[in-house]
């Protein structure tokens, strides 16, 4: 009998190759999540350490110039400007995440289901086989019988 060969082998092959793409996009869009919320954290502390610093000036009991509470104000203002927007940024890469996920998952879907398949034509293969052997061997007995009973007749 002829050796086992699994007629979408080549498919197999580009869907593992296609399935390994998509996991490392999907790990480049986890990174750049990653990323994207440490940014928005290192802008949260800032405005936190911003709001730290007016309160110990101001009760410092030292007089606040109306040219400094601006210039405290502006630095509010651009730092929940700059939190809005990476806001913003963060729900884009969680959705460009979730995006990736489900490619990723899709193709491993697709994966399975052709490795699935290929068991299953080799388990027919492997059936294929013994049943051969089995007539063989069936074939082989009766002729030893039969040259059995030749030999006794003579």
């Amino acid at each position: 009998m002829k050796k086992f060969k699994f007629q979408l082998e080549t498919l197999l092959k580009v869907t593992r190759m296609k399935k390994e793409d998509a996991e490392v996009a999907f790990a480049e869009s986890a990174r750049k999540l990653e990323e994207g919320r440490e940014a928005l954290a290192n802008l949260i502390a800032e405005m936190q350490q911003g709001q730290r610093d007016y309160e110990a000036l101001s009760q410092e009991g030292t007089k606040v110039t109306i040219g400094r509470l601006m210039t405290f104000n502006s630095f509010f203002a651009w730092k929940r400007e700059q939190i809005e927007m990476q806001q913003g940024i963060v729900l884009q890469l969680r959705a460009e995440k979730q995006k990736k996920l489900q490619a990723l998952m899709e193709v491993m879907s697709y994966l399975k289901s052709i490795e699935q398949l290929k068991e299953k034509r080799l388990q027919e293969y492997k059936e294929e086989a013994m049943q051969e052997e089995q007539k063989m061997l069936d074939e082989i007995g009766l002729q030893l019988t039969m040259r059995r009973k030749a030999g006794e007749a003579s």
